[in-house]
């Protein structure tokens, strides 16, 4: 049976077809500038990441704490703060209905706890993280209010 090759591309008897050296350094090129072009638009993004981050979290938190005054006709306290999510508050007015709402609090994207005030200063209640720079009372924080 004969296969047609292309002239200028002939296969040595024994040898096994494959790539030349030319044709992988032009492939290595070609990946380098891709990543010369790709790597910083996406690495401008880590904070804004993170600002999302902590937002999602935040919701879920919120949501669980809405789930908690369903049950109970009350959100926790300040003083039971958010692990009255996580386990049933051993201060304060007891939850009459208490079932685990949380498996876990999450920390935030900087790895600090959110923060919880009830009655809130927004609201009903809130739930903040201090943002990038670790401040309370700063624009940067992050809460429930800006959701």
């Amino acid at each position: 049976m004969y296969i047609h090759r292309p002239a200028g591309r002939r296969r040595r008897p024994g040898l096994a077809p494959g790539f030349t050296l030319i044709e992988l350094m032009v492939v290595v090129v070609i990946l380098g500038i891709l990543a010369a072009v790709v790597v910083p638009r996406v690495m401008d993004r880590p904070e804004q990441a993170r600002i999302t981050a902590a937002q999602n979290n935040i919701r879920a938190i919120r949501s669980a704490l809405d789930l908690y005054k369903l049950d109970n006709a009350v959100y926790p306290t300040t003083d039971q703060g958010l692990l009255a999510l996580v386990e049933p508050p051993k201060s304060g007015p007891k939850p009459a209905r208490w079932s685990g709402y949380m498996d876990k609090l999450p920390n935030d994207p900087w790895g600090r706890e959110f923060l919880y005030l009830a009655p809130g200063k927004h609201g009903d209640v809130d739930v903040f993280s201090r943002g990038p720079n670790g401040r309370s009372g700063d624009d940067d924080d992050i809460g429930s209010w800006t959701l």
